[in-house]
């Protein structure tokens, strides 16, 4: 494996929920040094969320804390205790990057704010992820992604098109509100680092989650403030003849035809000049997904296949690509993970170690990097620091 692009940053994590753990995955899959700090004894709630390798529920085999945690280093550590808070001080005096999204107000609290911290380490560059920013009338605001998804707006949108009024609006499915702010967060850092490694200084990044999924969507709200037009999923201005959804001989197809060629390709596509919508649905029904969307693909027609999990797993483009990789893990054993979303000609990106044991790396960071021996050691193990 050659030189990765970010190898050589060390990171330090201390998150619980899921935007800084993926925000700081990216860099570690980009070949950062990630350290991942869990409270000692109970660590992430992640490791207590379905699905389960195997489906055996296992603090060690949660699907989302294998994902979010691939390449990094694992270490305990309470940095709620006067011991655990000195410990994680002299690690943060040892790293380039802090990121954290605990809830707002929480590393003031603790005497852990950047203005605190700074003086250990002034290149250092940190990243607090909160629901609604570090300012403004919301700013001590607690929220899920379920709320982020709602006031930014998305959930509005959504499921389009829908033209039941009395259907209730839902948000994106999994986890997408944390991912989509935490790479937003990613984007960031790497911009302070690259200023860093000019001025020599660092700085404190405060990111808002509803405006970085608010950012997403920034075509359909700049529509109202500039013309009062409200875009959403559901009543008459929703053009049921753009995104149509097809049952076909073995699956759904959805196609998406906004401009009039692409409706008339569409219309060539399923030999129904009019569109009507039986005859378009009568000769989807039967043709497999694969025939109906090569023979559109053929036309210009906008037209995929409606593809579940298992599809992606199996798809002939995902793994002659390389997309997901086998891991080993000491406890969920062998793991099949998603491994680059990108290709680099020059510095690789990709899996190399599985997600970490709780504190699986104590020993290494606790004794080879901050020099803690036999008792002092064992003193904070017992009273719950690491």
């Amino acid at each position: 494996m050659g030189f990765k692009a970010l190898e050589g940053v060390r990171v330090l994590e201390y998150c619980r929920g899921m935007s800084g753990p993926f925000c700081t995955k990216l860099m570690a899959d980009l070949g950062a040094e990630v350290i991942h700090i869990e409270l000692p004894g109970t660590g992430d709630d992640t490791r207590r969320l379905p699905p389960f390798a195997g489906d055996a529920p296992h603090e060690e085999k949660s699907g989302i804390f294998l994902f979010l945690n691939t390449n990094k280093l694992g270490i305990t550590l309470n940095p709620q205790l006067p011991a655990g808070k000195e410990i994680f001080r002299r690690l943060v005096s040892t790293v380039d990057v802090l990121v954290e999204d605990w809830p707002p107000e929480h590393m003031e609290e603790m005497g852990l704010a950047y203005e605190e911290l700074r003086p250990l380490n002034p290149g250092l560059v940190m990243a607090s992820i909160t629901p609604f920013g570090r300012s403004g009338p919301y700013r001590t605001y607690k929220a899920y992604g379920l709320n982020i998804s709602h006031v930014s707006g998305q959930a509005y949108m959504l499921p389009l098109p829908s033209p039941h009024l009395e259907r209730a609006p839902v948000k994106t499915g999994g986890h997408c509100t944390d991912y989509d702010s935490g790479q937003t967060t990613a984007v960031a850092i790497l911009a302070a680092l690259y200023r860093r490694a000019i001025t020599g200084t660092g700085q404190f990044i405060e990111v808002s989650q509803q405006e970085a999924v608010l950012s997403l969507q920034r075509i359909e709200n700049v529509v109202f403030a500039n013309g009062g037009e409200i875009l959403s999923r559901k009543g008459p201005e929703v053009d049921q003849s753009i995104t149509r959804m097809f049952q076909s001989k073995d699956g759904y197809v959805v196609s998406v035809t906004p401009l009039d060629h692409q409706k008339q390709a569409l219309a060539k596509l399923a030999d129904s000049p009019d569109l009507s919508r039986e005859r378009l649905a009568a000769w989807m029904r039967q043709h497999t997904s694969q025939e109906i969307c090569t023979k559109g693909q053929s036309l210009s027609c906008p037209i995929s296949p409606m593809s579940s999990p298992a599809d992606v797993a199996r798809s002939k483009q995902m793994n002659a690509r390389g997309f997901f990789a086998e891991i080993e893990h000491p406890i969920a054993g062998q793991l099949k993970m998603p491994a680059r979303p990108c290709h680099f000609s020059k510095t690789p990106f990709g899996l190399e170690r599985a997600a970490p044991l709780l504190g699986e790396h104590n020993d290494i960071i606790y004794r080879e990097r901050l020099g803690y021996e036999g008792d002092e050691l064992r003193s904070l193990q017992e009273t719950g620091v690491i």
